[in-house]
């Protein structure tokens, strides 16, 4: 995009992560903030307010209403960090007005919502792409260079964290209204995701949801783990996700010719260098990977460059983000039915 003006990206409501994706674009040199719109909850002072102590461009427009925001003609792309029950109202009506989508996991709450959001992006030629992180940082790439070669026959993936009293009665993510899938739509995506990740995004041909799921009085996920299996090739993975056990963020990855481990791969320790572990024939050997930008940057700067590869050079929008998010949803659909259905599998045939 060299020589390209920067990628304008709106930015729905006033929340804490906002906080950090408003970083990640002023440190990205393809994007820029254009636009802020408020929440019902938040007044156009606050919402300066915010913009201010965020340091967004001194230009950037305050909006009264997402609509508005919306309609914004200085609005190449929008962040919707909103609700899961909101995703497709918001993130329809964005495709509608031509506006690019980085969309907050999970992306809806069921596949059959999320298909409406992938026809619409279809319809009107606009680049998606899910929010999680982890997937931008330059170590990934580098994991899955080495799990290419080691013939991965099984993979354990874990992202839990003890979350306190007040955020497990008050959290949205614990909230039949507003996210509604709890510990499976949050932790879980990125479970799901190593998993698919390791098996060279293929779907499993069964889930099954594992013994000791925890619910709480709504119904919401807030502990629950599941076993995938691709059959006939021999490959099985494991997840567990919970908003009630101790923060772990790890993948393992176990293979004929060698073992992949990750202990920090949702949010790495350290900002510009990320870990991970090999073993192969009984050499333990450890990689480190350097990267100028953390990892939320690293994601703005690939979104802004496929928006600009649409917007500027008439491309096609890059489909693989859109066919992701689907498999994780998918497989996130899977374990949910499973585990209403006192742990029977789940078959993905034809799904």
């Amino acid at each position: 995009m060299s020589g390209d003006n920067p990628i304008r990206i709106g930015l729905l409501s006033c929340t804490n992560i906002v906080r950090k994706l408003s970083r990640a674009i002023n440190l990205s040199p393809n994007a820029t903030i254009s636009a802020l719109a408020t929440t019902t909850t938040s007044s156009i002072e606050e919402a300066k307010s915010f913009a201010e102590s965020n340091n967004f461009p001194p230009n950037t427009k305050i909006h009264s209403s997402y609509e508005s925001l919306l309609e914004d003609p200085d609005v190449d792309a929008v962040y919707l960090p909103i609700p899961a029950s909101l995703h497709v109202e918001w993130a329809v009506r964005a495709a509608w007005q031509g506006k690019h989508i980085l969309l907050d996991k999970p992306v809806a709450l069921n596949v059959s919502e999320f298909d409406q959001i992938v026809e619409a992006c279809e319809v009107n030629g606009v680049q998606f792409m899910d929010g999680t992180q982890w997937m931008h940082n330059p170590r990934t790439a580098k994991f899955m260079d080495f799990i290419k070669d080691f013939e991965i026959k099984t993979v354990h993936s874990c992202f839990s964290f003890a979350a306190n009293e007040n955020f497990l009665k008050h959290d949205i993510r614990v909230k039949a209204g507003l996210d509604g899938l709890g510990a499976l739509g949050d932790t879980g995506w990125y479970t799901i995701q190593a998993a698919l990740v390791a098996n060279n995004f293929e779907l499993p041909k069964t889930v099954t949801a594992l013994p000791g799921p925890v619910l709480n009085d709504a119904g919401i996920v807030l502990s629950c783990g599941a076993l995938f299996d691709w059959e006939e090739d021999g490959i099985t993975a494991t997840i567990y996700c919970s908003f009630l056990a101790n923060l772990t963020m790890e993948i393992t990855a176990i293979g004929a010719k060698g073992t992949v481990s990750v202990h920090d791969f949702v949010i790495p320790y350290r900002e510009t260098e990320a870990a991970f572990t090999t073993s192969t024939r009984g050499c333990l050997s450890e990689h480190k990977v350097m990267t100028e930008l953390p990892q939320e940057a690293c994601m703005v700067i690939e979104f802004a460059r496929l928006v600009g590869e649409v917007k500027n050079r008439g491309a096609k929008p890059d489909g693989f983000w859109l066919s992701f998010s689907r498999k994780t949803q998918l497989l996130v659909d899977a374990v949910k039915e499973s585990i209403d259905n006192n742990l029977e599998p789940v078959i993905l045939s034809g799904r």
